[in-house]
């Protein structure tokens, strides 16, 4: 009988009885170009059915069709040949199950740890009252006072803040909010995110991304931060905030800035879940319009900021907000560079100077920051799903700074 008829006697597609004449299993007559089955490659088929229920690879199942086919065997010796084989395939997988079954009954006790477990007591960041010193009005200057709002154990958690020229801001559950925020996104839950993240985003990304996030911690946290000021522009989704978090000491002050609300809140319930206390002041704003005294931080924290202002505008942002710096100020900054720009780039040609490293480093220098330390990624050619700004062709990689004036 032909293929067709062949493979819908025994209810198997076409493919998998070509894939079984592919590896040698079956080996049909070819006449004219069509291949025919005899019974001869009906009883080799239901062989390798059966030793397939009996948990043998395709592999194994090649190898004694050979030795039968080739060898010849009288039935006492084929017996012999089968009980031998089969009884090391019983004692593998009476193995396997012991194997799997401890890995099972390992994995049931860490389950019925976490259920037992009684979550972190959460706790509310709000805005602490002492951070309203640091709080200017970005069209004039002046401080903002407290007008009415909410407090609760010395942190404002609604109100409003206003000042002499008639400006207003606005406090929503513990957020600082300038202006009008962008359009609102779905935000995504936690653990489905990152799950979707880590599985869409290739793994040399990632580890780069890792290593980054690592160095990073490892430099912020050698300089004294105690009673500091930090800021960090576009916090997003919390990576290095999330990885910084627990050594921040409990007088410094970590400004959270992004133009997404709904991204704040989202990283603000992810630390308030911890139940560990740190003075984080949340500000929703465009990273221009920061509503921070002049000269009032000690570290600027520029982990994706700069890369992201720099897909939609020609200036360099820590230009822009060098007011904000102290003269003697830390930059701890991670910066996208391209090796190479495609000509289907996704990056216009009146921005591409943002992205080269060259250019960056002469940026940073014009603002006097002396470096302590440089890292240079390896280089990219794939992101994923989220990391999607190149395109097949191009190469991009991350340098990293650390600096003072």
């Amino acid at each position: 009988m032909r293929i067709g008829k062949f493979g819908e006697s025994n209810r198997l597609s076409i493919d998998t009885i070509r894939h079984y004449m592919d590896i040698g299993l079956i080996v049909p007559e070819k006449r004219g170009g069509q291949y025919f089955f005899d019974e001869r490659c009906q009883g080799d088929l239901d062989l390798i059915l059966e030793f397939k229920g009996m948990g043998l690879s395709l592999l194994e199942i090649k190898t004694i069709l050979l030795y039968r086919n080739l060898a010849q065997y009288t039935p006492y010796e084929e017996d012999a040949f089968f009980q031998a084989l089969f009884t090391d395939k019983y004692n593998k997988l009476n193995q396997d199950i012991k194997e799997l079954t401890d890995t099972r009954d390992r994995l049931k006790r860490k389950l019925d740890e976490l259920s037992k477990k009684i979550p972190a007591t959460s706790t509310f960041l709000g805005i602490d009252l002492s951070v309203l010193s640091i709080l200017r009005c970005r069209k004039c200057g002046e401080k903002l006072d407290l007008q009415d709002g909410r407090i609760t154990k010395n942190q404002v958690v609604e109100g409003n803040l206003g000042c002499p020229c008639g400006g207003e801001y606005v406090i929503d559950s513990g957020i600082l909010i300038v202006g009008e925020p962008d359009e609102p996104a779905q935000t995504p839950q936690l653990q489905p995110f990152f799950a979707k993240y880590f599985q869409m985003t290739d793994p040399i990304y990632l580890e780069n991304l890792y290593h980054g996030l690592h160095w990073a911690k490892r430099k912020m946290i050698s300089v004294e931060l105690q009673g500091k000021v930090l800021l960090e522009l576009g916090s997003g989704y919390g990576f290095f905030l999330r990885n910084v978090y627990q050594e921040l000491p409990e007088d410094s002050v970590y400004i959270a800035v992004d133009r997404d609300l709904d991204l704040l809140r989202f990283l603000k319930g992810i630390l308030e879940r911890t139940g560990l206390k740190r003075r984080i002041l949340f500000i929703c704003s465009d990273f221009l319009d920061i509503p921070v005294g002049p000269h009032s931080v000690d570290m600027l924290i520029d982990h994706a900021g700069s890369s992201n202002y720099g897909f939609e505008h020609k200036e360099f942002l820590l230009k822009e907000v060098d007011d904000l710096i102290k003269k003697e100020g830390y930059l701890l900054g991670s910066y996208i560079a391209f090796k190479n720009f495609s000509k289907r780039s996704k990056i216009e040609p009146q921005y591409r100077h943002n992205f080269n490293a060259v250019r960056i480093k002469e940026n940073i220098e014009r603002l006097d920051y002396i470096p302590i330390d440089e890292k240079t990624s390896h280089y990219m050619d794939k992101g994923g799903e989220f990391e999607n700004f190149f395109v097949d062709g191009e190469e991009v990689f991350s340098y990293s700074f650390m600096g003072k004036r």
